[in-house]
């Protein structure tokens, strides 16, 4: 067999062992989907009626909750990132990166194990969040070619977010130290467009939040989804995207060469 149908072949089984640890462990799938779905009710229901005001909506809570999905859905892939991060750690530190690095198997295979595994586990968070948010009164204006275009910058985003959790969970030193550091992704969001318009804020915080990645990213999900003008947020977002992933992607591969097991 071919170096490449064995790194296939032993990025599938890698795969597997992910999905596994998914059923065996449910608690940490629970959270990544629970938190987003506590955000989305929290906001929709607690502060959508005065936040979607500011929206000149007649029905402002209905219109809060058209603007809110897509932040809502980057959370979705920040709380994944956590969950990659923590994952990989383990692996660091309870030795079974060096159990893998004594057998005949495709070193790129553990790493990619690991990303398709929590890219398949980020999407069913974010088809879960979608169908709540469904049966909240979110009724998306798209068309097929839309929603598949919304979709795979969503699949895109998640594999680049990661990536980059995967270079965390590999640079740190604890599992404690992996938890904590995706978390500022977490707050990328709300410094976006993902809750409040960027024109809302001061001036500072607006420079910022309007050249950040996740808001060209929420804006072309916005626009998608609800049939509006995106403008360049697309080509922004899928740069961003494009970036992210690449750096990310070189830099864990570095971290997994040279780093020995902890």
């Amino acid at each position: 067999m071919s170096f490449p149908a064995l790194a296939v072949v032993d990025s599938a089984t890698m795969l597997r062992r992910q999905l596994r640890h998914m059923i065996r462990y449910p608690s940490l799938t629970v959270m990544i989907v629970g938190m987003p779905v506590v955000f989305l009710l929290l906001f929709v229901y607690v502060f959508g009626g005065t936040l979607g005001a500011g929206l000149g909506a007649a029905d402002g809570r209905s219109a809060y909750l058209e603007y809110v999905v897509p932040g809502i859905l980057m959370m979705t892939v920040a709380g994944g990132a956590q969950g990659t991060a923590i994952s990989v750690a383990m692996d660091m530190t309870e030795g079974v990166i060096a159990r893998f690095r004594t057998m005949a198997i495709s070193r790129a295979s553990v790493l990619t194990g690991h990303v398709v595994g929590s890219v398949f586990q980020t999407m069913l968070s974010i088809a879960v969040v979608l169908g709540v948010a469904l049966l909240l009164g979110f009724r998306p204006s798209a068309g097929p070619e839309a929603w598949a275009a919304a979709l795979g910058l969503l699949v895109l985003t998640t594999v680049a977010i990661t990536w980059l959790s995967v270079a965390f969970g590999l640079v740190t030193d604890s599992v404690e130290t992996a938890s904590n550091i995706p978390m500022f992704l977490m707050l990328l969001p709300f410094l976006g467009s993902g809750f409040v318009p960027t024109t809302s804020m001061p001036a500072g915080i607006r420079w910022f939040a309007e050249n950040q990645p996740f808001t060209p990213i929420m804006e072309t999900i916005r626009g998608l989804l609800m049939g509006t003008p995106i403008g360049d947020s697309g080509i922004e977002a899928v740069a961003w995207c494009v970036a992210i992933a690449l750096l990310s992607f070189l830099w864990a591969r570095r971290l997994y060469e040279r780093n020995p097991v902890r």
